[in-house]
């Protein structure tokens, strides 16, 4: 079972709008959070891209992000201890965020977590960024493990079109970041409206090892999510 961080397991939506919104006016760059809201991607460099940044002054707003972002202290989701301890007493779990690894390691301490998750793979680990499935095709490397037998949960469409790309099962979750309208795009293998829906869709579709119960189909476990979960209350695309 492998997460996203950032607006699937931490609530930091608040700390990235103050950070972007810092950074913007330090540089002259008249945005507030109706233009983030409309271009944001967990790629950043998309933003700089729509803001209009030049490349040559990225390293410079990477910093200045991170200077205003330090000022905050963004908590865990509602329910997202309790659903990762639940998750990690049964499948190996591993992180794989687009979030530079001094800022999440720094996060992991403070919530407890240094141990919680097998495998974590940030931003300076692959040289391709989400939607490129090479982020996800590390963790899977390093956790000797085969797509099939993987799920991949995100809030963002990025999310769901890397774990796609790499064969594996995508779970979309709506977050409090403003992805909601592309992320059901995206169609995901399963969409929760809270993390907190998860364990019950687990144990409604999956067997200890982590495999599907039904045949599967678009990923490799996708199919049968899908038809089961236009059947259940609690989830569905």
């Amino acid at each position: 079972m492998l997460f996203d961080w950032d607006g699937t397991l931490l609530d930091s939506y608040r700390a990235d709008v103050h950070a972007y919104l810092g950074m913007f006016a330090a540089l002259g760059v008249r945005w507030g959070e109706r233009e983030l809201r409309r271009h944001y991607s967990p790629d950043w460099h998309r933003i700089y891209r729509a803001a209009h940044i030049p490349p040559q002054r990225w390293d410079e707003a990477d910093r200045l992000w991170a200077r205003f972002y330090r000022q905050q202290r963004p908590r865990l989701l509602p329910g997202a201890r309790r659903v990762v301890h639940w998750v990690a007493r049964r499948y190996r779990v591993a992180l794989v965020t687009s979030g530079h690894r001094a800022r999440v390691e720094r996060q992991l301490r403070a919530f407890g977590w240094e141990r919680v998750f097998a495998v974590r793979i940030c931003c300076e680990d692959a040289a391709q960024r989400k939607p490129h499935p090479e982020p996800l095709q590390q963790a899977l490397h390093r956790l000797d493990v085969a797509a099939a037998e993987c799920i991949y949960v995100g809030d963002a469409p990025e999310d769901v079109q890397m774990a796609r790309r790499a064969g594996v099962c995508a779970v979309g979750v709506l977050g409090p970041f403003p992805t909601h309208r592309r992320l059901r795009a995206a169609r995901p293998d399963v969409l929760l409206r809270s993390l907190r829906e998860l364990p019950a869709l687990l144990r409604d579709r999956f067997r200890q090892d982590g495999t599907p119960r039904q045949d599967c189909g678009r990923t490799a476990a996708g199919r049968a999510w899908r038809t089961a979960s236009r059947r259940g209350s609690g989830s569905g695309v």
